[in-house]
């Protein structure tokens, strides 16, 4: 596949193309066509994206507590938000899909978009380095203030409400995965300090799955 154009709008011309070919594998076509998938980088490329992010937070707002800095990070690493930098760079017209998660919309499904970013920052942190990434993550982000008020972190949020009440930190616990590997769902809840259950939620990776679950929770309690 010619990827000149996404080179374009990541900003970032690789020295080793494989890379960006790798990121560019969805598990559902490395199944199919017995090769590697893209979420060895997606591991990778999500801790330099938390890193760069973070970095930028604690320059960028020196007067703000851990707490607030942990937010601002949390909803800037989002999902939603993944998956809107994903569009602007037209990740899902690059993909390699097999034909079964093309049809049911692959290409535009949020989950699928942001773990693709995901690899494709680890793809540029590998042949270029952190500067590199950084740069990338950067046109990512944009300002830096996207989605700050609409996708809050909600377990920060579950865990503040429950401390104003007298309350001692969550807990999570991930109580069931299925699917195959390249669509995997797990089942999250979270739970009281005395062990009472607050709510479960669902997402195709763990920390989604805790997201959903504290959500839900919150909801509940301040319903």
């Amino acid at each position: 596949m010619n990827y000149h154009l996404l080179e374009q709008k990541i900003g970032h011309t690789f020295h080793n193309p494989a890379l960006l070919d790798l990121a560019m594998t969805h598990p559902s076509y490395a199944l199919s066509h017995k090769c590697q998938d893209n979420q060895r980088l997606e591991f990778l490329g999500d801790a330099v994206l938390e890193i760069c992010v973070s970095r930028v937070l604690y320059h960028r707002f020196p007067k703000l507590r851990e707490g607030q800095l942990t937010r601002r990070r949390a909803a800037l690493v989002c999902e939603a938000n993944l998956a809107r930098a994903a569009e602007r760079f037209s990740l899902g017209s690059f993909l390699r899909l097999d034909r079964g998660e093309e049809v049911v919309g692959g290409r535009e499904n949020p989950s699928i978009l942001a773990d693709t970013m995901e690899a494709v920052i680890a793809a540029v942190y590998l042949d270029a380095g952190m500067e590199s990434a950084s740069a990338l993550v950067d046109l990512a982000m944009g300002d830096y203030e996207g989605g700050v008020v609409a996708d809050r972190d909600a377990k920060s949020a579950l865990q503040e409400y429950l401390q104003a009440l007298g309350e001692e930190t969550p807990t999570y616990e991930i109580i069931a995965q299925e699917g195959p590997p390249h669509a995997r769902l797990f089942t999250a809840r979270v739970l009281r300090a005395d062990g009472t259950e607050l709510g479960r939620g669902q997402g195709a990776r763990k920390q989604r799955a805790e997201e959903a679950a504290a959500k839900l929770a919150l909801a509940r309690l301040q319903a």
